[in-house]
């Protein structure tokens, strides 16, 4: 592999990181990678155009409204469970 194509990787490698909204632990395993190879990879371009700012600042926003959405969910199993319950209680 040359030089050039080792570069390509290793940023294809963070962009994927940076945006796909896999954990680095995915994305290291799904390119065959290690973990800190790839934080190695992401520390050294992080503050390139690798990324554009729009693109990390839409991963970013994504991540945000993953953890809401996820919190959303546990939020209403709880009341569906709390439902449950008090629906199974006798006056």
């Amino acid at each position: 592999m040359g030089l050039k194509r080792t570069e390509e990787f290793k940023q294809d490698a963070v962009r994927i990181a940076l945006t796909s909204g896999l954990t680095r632990k995915q994305v290291a395993d799904d390119l065959g990678v290690g973990m800190s190879t790839l934080n190695k990879w992401i520390t050294a371009h992080r503050d390139t155009d690798v990324v554009s700012k729009e693109d990390l600042s839409l991963a970013q926003e994504n991540d945000r409204l993953r953890r809401e959405n996820r919190i959303l969910k546990e939020e209403r199993e709880v009341l569906k469970k709390a439902t449950v319950f008090f629906a199974s209680q006798k006056p």
